[in-house]
Formats: structure tokens, sequence, C-alpha cells
């Protein structure tokens, strides 16, 4: 698989990462051999990143990670959302505590990429867990570090720091704002860009119908609504019913013999200022389905044209969070 640059960090990551927050569990239920075999497909494929947080499954997913990966091999977990921290208990000691703990359940001494994981902008604007971060790096705790954040406002924010070398953003067909508002500002400050939620989460398969059900642990049953954490993050913030209408609209624009995920993730890749797509699995059929997606040849510009045309017009302005 191809790989592109992360930012300033000057790490090399492959073009389609894996996402590793279905790994903890909040995706539905997933046996320690189902979690082991998505990480050995996409071994298989050629992928050599992946991201985590602390917060997935409490640890599970880091520690998966952590006993799954080879040198060579490259992670970025994240750091800001347990509950002793969010929303207002951040202080320079315990983020770098719980920077240890992940540390320890991934493995080594040192982590690739430490990110900031979706902290309240007003945090942000103080501007001091930038200082923090620039610690860590400094101790040797991380190689690099980032953002991962909810809106282009928070990107921007970001985007002014020194040192930063990567943000991670919802960025699919549904959530089209960064194309115009953020990349070519990322570009230009070497900032890499990770993209998560690049399928809606799932809804963008075109795999689902209004009937479907999830399990009642899956972010897609219990936070449709926004009740636990931003509804950005389930189905990109789109009502499910709605987006199942969407998603059968778009799939006329799709070249003939491509799924609806690798239309999806091919549209995230024609964009050159996008370092990786990490998206997430829950079974190693998926890992290979999303890998398939960095060898299809770019979208022409007539159906990108379109796309955008779609978005402005049918999806905009139904999200539900401010983008």
């Amino acid at each position: 698989m191809k790989t592109r640059r992360l930012g300033k960090s000057g790490l090399k990551v492959t073009e389609i990462g894996l996402g590793c927050w279905q790994l903890g569990g909040d995706f539905g239920p997933i046996e320690d051999e189902r979690a082991q075999a998505v990480l050995q497909a996409a071994r298989e494929g050629g992928i050599n990143f992946y991201d985590t947080a602390d917060v997935y499954g409490d640890g599970r997913s880091e520690r998966f990670v952590g006993a799954h990966l080879k040198p060579g091999e490259l992670v970025a977990t994240k750091v800001g959302r347990s509950p002793d921290l969010y929303p207002d208990g951040y202080t320079q000691a315990r983020v770098r505590d719980h920077v240890l703990s992940s540390i320890e359940r991934l493995g080594g001494e040192q982590l690739d990429l430490i990110q900031l994981h979706c902290v309240p902008p007003e945090m942000l604007a103080r501007g001091e867990i930038f200082d923090w971060m620039r610690s860590l790096q400094q101790e040797g705790l991380c190689r690099a570090w980032g953002a991962s954040v909810e809106t282009m406002e928070e990107a921007h924010t970001c985007l002014e720091q020194p040192g930063i070398a990567s943000l991670q953003i919802i960025f699919n067909v549904f959530r089209q704002e960064a194309a115009t508002q953020l990349l070519d500002a990322a570009r230009e400050a070497d900032v890499g860009v990770i993209v998560r939620v690049p399928l809606a989460s799932g809804l963008l398969s075109g795999k689902f119908a209004r009937e479907t059900e999830f399990a009642e642990t899956d972010h897609r049953h219990f936070n449709r609504d926004g009740s636990a954490f931003s509804v950005g993050e389930t189905f990109a913030g789109i009502p499910f019913e709605a987006g199942i209408g969407l998603v059968e609209e778009m799939s006329a624009l799709k070249p003939e013999g491509w799924s609806m995920a690798q239309f999806a993730l091919r549209w995230i890749l024609d964009f050159d200022a996008v370092s990786t797509v990490i998206a997430g699995a829950s079974k190693p059929s998926q890992v290979h389905a999303n890998i398939a997606a960095a060898n299809l040849p770019p979208l022409s510009a007539d159906t990108h044209e379109q796309l955008a045309d779609f978005y402005a017009r049918r999806v905009k302005n139904l999200v539900q969070v401010p983008v």
C-alpha cells in the first residue's frame, strides 16, 4: 500500500490505517479472537498505522494493539476524554499520567503520536494544554503530537500552535466542510490530516436498512441523540433514517463495480492533504475491503463536482452538530 507523510512528524503512514475504536467494544461486543483477527488482517493488507485511545474499552483497545505491534508499525493514541480529565479536570500531571499508562499498555518507552482527544474548545483556547504536549515531546514520551477535534474552528485553533504535527478530523461525503475550510491551511502548516469516521459509522457502506438494529453497547444505538458524547461521532451527525435515503440516492454516482464503502473511501483519498484514513472494522473482511479502496483510480472531476453539489443541496442542512 502507498504511504503518505504525516505532516512535520515525517512519519510515513499507509493511506488506509486501522481505526481501533471497535476493538474496545463500543461498536457492540467483539471477542478477543475476532479483535486479533482484525489486527492480523490489517498487517496482511500492508497497514502500518493504528489509531486508538485510552478510553476505548477502558484501555482494552490499546492492549490489543500493543500486543500486536511489530517493529516498523506505527501507533497513535489519544488522551483527554477520561472521566478524571473531561470536561474540566485537566492538569499537566494528570495528562502525563494518562500518557504513561498508554505507553505501558502499548509497550515500549515512547509513543509515535499522542493526540488530544476532543477536549473542550475552552481548554484549547486557553492554550496551556499545548505547552503540556510540547513538554511530553521534549521529555521523549512521544515522537510527535497532534489533536483530534470536532469542528473547523477547533482545527484552526490547533493549527496556530507551534509544533503540532497532525489533526484528526471527521471528513467524509456527508461532512465535506474540511475540503474548503481546512485542507489548504493544514498543507501550508505542514500538518498531517488523519480522517476518522470515513464511512459515517458504517452508514456509507450502503449495507444498513431503516430496520437495522444495533447492540445496546454499540454507540450507534445509545448515542444517536448525542446523550453520551458528540452526536457527530455517530453517523457523522446525520439522522440515521435520513442517511439511509441519502446513501440510496448517492449510489447512482458510484462507478460500476465499486462498493459504496470503496466509493466513499476513494473520495477522501483523492484529497492529497489527507495523510491517512483510519477506517474501523469489526471483522477481517471489512479490513480487506477498505484496503482495496486505496488501489482504485481517483474519481473524475465531474464526480467530485456532483458529490459537492449533493452535499450542499441534500446533506449539509441535516448535520446535527456545529461543523
